[in-house]
């Protein structure tokens, strides 16, 4: 009966024409990689190679039933990849990449319901400061799925979770109860931003520019925290992604932009991956969250 090991050894030779090369690539001895074949050709009953001082090639029969053969490897890979997708659900991890707002507010949750179905499967967070670092995680495998803003490049597949509005965030009593913001108003607050979100700075500039707006930047910082601190010390105001800024501090003055603007939260995994079965359980259970 033919053994893998012989098929494996006969592609190997086949690939690299040598037998010393074809060793060095399986991590064999020489030895066993001639005996390998020598069994095979006489199983078969026929010659596989012509041997030289230069090397090995295909005889014939043996370039008529090479590409069988690797049919066959392929094959056998497809059934240990399809097995190892079955176990992903009794066991391993899926390793999920976001940013700290995502950790606190959204993750939890989903998590808790994940966990209910699939006991077995742990999940491993790793957070980052910003979203082009999620999507780095990605590309690395240091992730299997990734929470990013959409839209994205098209080496991800990407699916909308929900829309967080920016707001803005006003030092107590700077403005009368109800009532909505102006751009005006807006300008006239010393802004305060945090050095670490360029990406959501250069949205809300984007965004007020349409409007021709501008805003002068008073303070950067680099923590959240800090900002609603200085916000809630009446040192000036900010523009924010809700999910960031939440739990709003007590006292101060959250209202929505004179012309509203939001962002759009996504999951992300990369396009082609092959993933363990654990991750797409995961995914299901975010669309019904």
């Amino acid at each position: 009966m033919l053994k893998i090991s012989q098929l494996r050894a006969f592609v190997a030779v086949a690939d690299h024409a040598n037998f010393s090369l074809a060793a060095l690539h399986m991590g064999l001895s020489q030895s066993t990689v001639s005996h390998a074949i020598a069994t095979l050709e006489e199983e078969l009953g026929v010659i596989l190679f012509f041997r030289s001082r230069h090397g090995a090639t295909l005889t014939p029969v043996g370039e008529q039933v090479i590409q069988e053969a690797r049919q066959i490897l392929h094959l056998l890979e497809v059934i240990q990849e399809k097995a190892n997708l079955e176990k992903g659900l009794q066991a391993g991890s899926v390793r999920v990449a976001c940013v700290r707002s995502i950790a606190t507010h959204v993750l939890p949750e989903v998590i808790a319901r994940f966990r209910e179905k699939f006991p077995k499967i742990s999940v491993v967070i790793t957070e980052y400061d910003r979203y082009a670092e999620v999507e780095q995680a990605l590309r690395e495998n240091h992730a299997d799925v990734g929470f990013t803003l959409l839209p994205t490049t098209t080496e991800f597949d990407t699916r909308e979770l929900f829309r967080d509005e920016f707001v803005a965030l006003l030092p107590p009593k700077s403005i009368a109860p109800n009532e909505s913001l102006s751009w005006e108003q807006l300008a006239g607050y010393p802004m305060i931003v945090n050095i670490r979100s360029p990406q959501h700075n250069k949205t809300v500039s984007a965004h007020l520019l349409k409007f021709g707006q501008t805003l002068k930047v008073d303070y950067e910082v680099r923590e959240d925290s800090t900002i609603l601190s200085m916000v809630k010390q009446g040192l000036g105001a900010t523009v924010m992604p809700r999910l960031a800024a939440e739990p709003i501090p007590e006292l101060i003055e959250a209202r929505s932009l004179p012309v509203p603007l939001e962002r759009i939260i996504g999951v992300a995994i990369l396009e082609n991956a092959l993933l363990p079965r654990g991750v797409f359980a995961f995914l299901d259970v975010l669309k019904v969250g």
